[in-house]
């Protein structure tokens, strides 16, 4: 039996494995950049550059709240698998079950929901929005949040991966252990 399954019932911060820390590292900067700006207005022309500085901040520079649904569901996605991880992973139980592979295929969905988002960033525009300012030579740039919920997707799906290679490991070593 390995150690992790002689564990007392319960959750303490000790148990917790550094590979569920990154699912929860990853939660919390996913959580961080919804905070952040996701799209960015910029042009190449000086003269539509210029009337991009005159516009209210909050129409060149968007929220993830104004993203499209792929935009705002990668991140929470990663959140709410990262602080799931944590508090239930203790749980001998719930991770022979598959609480692993739930995370990663939790994971996978938010990257692909992340690589949708960065596709149709255009979108989060009204068609008549996207068409005067492609005419205008406006450019729909990624902003830092996009790139931090991002990293945070790439951590929690490499937490997943990590995990889920654990878990079979310590289920090959189980049934080696009980064959002799």
């Amino acid at each position: 039996m390995s150690t992790r399954d002689r564990r007392k019932p319960g959750w303490s911060p000790a148990q917790v494995s550094w590979r569920e820390w990154l699912g929860l590292a990853a939660g919390l900067l996913a959580v961080a950049s919804l905070f952040l700006p996701w799209t960015q207005l910029s042009s190449a022309n000086p003269e539509v550059s210029a009337a991009l500085a005159e516009l209210p901040a909050e129409d060149v520079s968007r929220s993830v709240w104004k993203a499209t649904f792929f935009g705002w569901l990668a991140p929470l996605l990663v959140a709410i698998s990262g602080v799931c991880v944590v508090l239930l992973g203790q749980r001998p139980l719930l991770r022979r079950s598959g609480l692993p592979q739930l995370w990663l295929i939790a994971a996978s969905v938010a990257a692909c929901a992340t690589v949708l988002a960065w596709v149709f960033v255009e979108w989060q525009f009204g068609a008549e929005q996207r068409a005067f300012l492609a005419v205008s030579g406006v450019n729909f740039d990624a902003a830092s949040g996009r790139y931090l919920g991002a990293l945070a997707v790439l951590l929690s799906f490499v937490g997943a991966v990590l995990d889920v290679r654990a878990a079979v490991s310590r289920g090959r070593s189980r049934k080696r252990a009980a064959g002799r």
